[in-house]
């Protein structure tokens, strides 16, 4: 995949960088650098695997109706199997719809054997919570104006961490989406965010996220570290999130899942189809792990469906 000029997605203007896609701005401040150079690191070592794995037959992949760009994980995993971009669906092995709006049209279904996310088209924060309750019978989506207690809002819009907690009952605001406060601290200061990665019909992996509570909505992380999903979930547990990923139409991308540290009930949150992982705050060595490990789950998805 060619990820040359890369850079003219972002726009920068008086002192603030927007991503053109998705209209997200973030301000270019001193931690924003710094997790820009981190990630530099990972996108320089991603390039030598991709120049390395130049030799290999990996798939063919078709992404539609947009090609990903280095910050998406599957951008490394596709390097990291020797993967081709091809242009013409007709040659590809695998297909993924890769759109990063919330909310989009369903798709018709390519022609390909292997596809990925094609029924995966409405990630809102309330389509989540719906889908959320009807697979494990108890809801994480409240209605404010009923509600008594701590709520969050959030907005609809994937990505934008601008949530906030407020005190229902409390009048709804058009576009925002409300769920209950689930208390996932460790420690006096801290919570702690379980983000799950979706390969097909497996969770290959998972990155606990740790932030201090006051920074509990944005994306800064004060470790990360990749465990095994056993050590996260139960059996029944892992099997509940498979069958909720399979019933939003998840095959590619991430849930962001937090357990309650007082009834022990999992939820999910947030749910991702163009993710950008490894987390940045991850050790280089877990993230080029992971990378792999993800990458081979993909790979074995690809053999599954072109042997039906």
């Amino acid at each position: 995949m060619n990820s040359a000029f890369w850079w003219s997605d972002w726009a920068y203007r008086d002192g603030v960088v927007s991503v053109k896609s998705t209209g997200h701005q973030l301000p270019l401040r001193r931690k924003f650098i710094a997790v820009c150079l981190n990630w530099l690191v990972f996108y320089f070592c991603m390039e030598v695997w991709r120049i390395m794995s130049l030799r290999r037959r990996g798939p063919r992949i078709a992404f539609t109706p947009h090609q990903p760009r280095p910050w998406y994980f599957i951008w490394a995993c596709t390097h990291a199997i020797g993967g081709r971009v091809v242009r013409d669906e007709s040659r590809a092995d695998l297909t993924i719809y890769f759109e990063d709006k919330t909310v989009a049209p369903l798709p018709a279904l390519p022609a390909t054997a292997a596809h990925m996310n094609f029924a995966c088209c409405d990630v809102s924060k309330t389509h989540v919570a719906r889908i959320f309750e009807q697979t494990f019978g108890y809801a994480v989506g409240v209605d404010p104006e009923r509600f008594v207690g701590p709520v969050v809002e959030k907005s609809e819009v994937n990505g934008a961490h601008d949530g906030r907690v407020l005190h229902a009952p409390v009048a709804k605001t058009e576009g925002r989406a409300y769920q209950r406060l689930i208390d996932n601290r460790c420690g006096e200061d801290q919570v702690a965010d379980y983000r799950c990665v979706i390969v097909g019909r497996e969770m290959p992996l998972l990155f606990i996220k740790k932030r201090k509570i006051g920074k509990r909505f944005t994306n800064i992380n004060c470790e990360v570290k990749l465990v095994e999903t056993a050590e996260a979930f139960s059996a029944e547990e892992l099997a509940q999130l498979i069958e909720f990923a399979a019933r939003m139409g998840l095959e590619w991308g991430a849930m962001d899942v937090l357990r309650d540290r007082n009834d022990g009930r999992i939820y999910v949150v947030d749910v991702n189809k163009t993710n950008i992982d490894p987390p940045i705050a991850l050790p280089l060595k877990d993230k080029l792990t992971a990378t792999s490990r993800v990458a081979s789950a993909l790979q074995a998805f690809v053999r599954s469906r072109a042997q039906g």
